[in-house]
C-alpha cells in the first residue's frame, strides 16, 4: 500500500507531437495512463505512483500547459480529445490500458473514453463532472476573471481550498503556498482555456452510451466537484461502480493516498 512508499524505479520523459505534449514514464506492464487535475499537476499522483508501476506501465500526461506540454490552439473539448489520442499513439499505449483522470483530467479522461472506447479498457473517474450546474460554471469564471487581472498567483487560496478538504487545509496550511508555486508553473491561456471548456462542457447525454468498466471515486468533502456531480456519472454509466472517501477533498492521491490505492486496488489490479 501506499503508506510502505516503495522506490519509484526509473522515470523516463517523453514527448509527442512535435513537443506539443509531454509526460513522463515509469514502470513496467499493463499501460496505465494519468491525467491530472487543472488545480494540481502530475505530481499529485506521486504518493501513489509506486504502487501503480508496481504492475503497470504507467504514464503521466503533462495536460496542455503544463510542464512543456503547449496549451491548445482552441478552447474546445476536442482539442483536448486529440491531444490524448496524439499520446496514445506516440506514446504507443496499448488498447488495453487504464485511464485515470482526477478533477478536469477526469472530465478530459471521461470524454476521451466516450469518443475513443476502444483505445481503453478500464476507466477511473476521481472527483470529475460530466456536467457543472450554473454555480459551478460561475466559480470557474469567477477564477478566470482573477487570473486574467491578477495572474495564477491570484487564486493560490481559492485553488487550495478546492483541492483540499476544509480540516485538512486547517491542519496543513503550508498547502495554500504549495498550490500558489503549482498554479505559477501553468500557462495562463492554458488555464483560462480549460475554465471555458469546463463552463461549456456537458456530457451528460452521452454517459448511457459508455460501455468501459468504469469505477467512479470522490472526496466526501470534495468543493470543487462534489459527490452529487460524480454519482450523477455513476448512476448513468452501465455496470459502473461509485466510491466515497470519508473526509478528503478534491484529490485523494495526494489528499488520502491509501484510501485511494485501496479503492482502486481491485478495479486496477495493483
Amino acid at each position: 500500500m501506499a503508506q510502505n512508499m516503495p522506490q519509484i524505479s526509473a522515470t523516463e520523459r517523453l514527448t509527442a507531437g512535435h513537443g506539443a505534449l509531454t509526460a513522463v514514464r515509469t514502470g513496467k506492464g499493463r499501460d496505465l495512463v494519468l491525467l491530472h487535475s487543472l488545480l494540481a499537476d502530475r505530481h499529485a499522483f506521486d504518493p501513489v505512483l509506486p504502487d501503480l508501476a508496481a504492475k503497470h506501465r504507467v504514464t503521466l500526461f503533462n495536460m496542455p500547459g503544463f510542464h512543456g506540454s503547449q496549451p491548445t490552439v482552441l478552447a474546445l473539448m476536442d482539442a483536448y480529445i486529440a491531444c490524448i489520442e496524439d499520446g496514445f499513439d506516440e506514446f504507443a499505449i496499448g488498447n488495453d490500458a487504464i485511464l485515470i483522470g482526477n478533477g478536469f483530467g477526469g472530465t478530459v479522461a471521461l470524454a476521451f473514453a466516450l469518443a475513443h472506447p476502444e483505445r481503453i479498457s478500464k476507466l477511473v473517474l476521481s472527483d470529475a463532472a460530466a456536467c457543472f450546474p450554473e454555480e459551478g460554471r460561475a466559480q470557474f469564471a469567477g477564477m478566470a476573471a482573477k487570473v486574467a487581472e491578477g495572474g495564477l498567483g491570484a487564486i493560490a487560496e481559492i485553488a487550495a481550498k478546492r483541492v483540499f478538504s476544509p480540516a485538512y487545509l486547517a491542519a496543513h496550511p503550508e498547502k495554500i503556498e504549495e498550490r500558489k508555486q503549482v498554479l505559477l508553473g501553468i500557462d495562463p491561456k492554458a488555464f483560462l482555456a480549460a475554465c471555458v471548456i469546463l463552463q461549456e462542457a456537458d456530457l451528460t447525454p452521452l454517459l448511457s452510451r459508455l460501455k468501459v468498466p468504469t469505477l467512479v471515486v470522490c472526496g466526501e468533502f470534495d468543493q470543487a466537484t462534489p459527490p452529487a456531480l460524480n454519482k450523477a456519472i455513476a448512476e448513468k454509466v452501465a455496470g459502473s461502480r461509485y466510491v466515497e472517501l470519508p473526509g478528503c477533498g478534491h484529490c485523494p492521491p495526494l489528499e488520502q493516498p491509501e484510501a485511494f490505492v485501496k479503492a482502486i486496488k481491485d478495479f486496477v489490479g495493483l
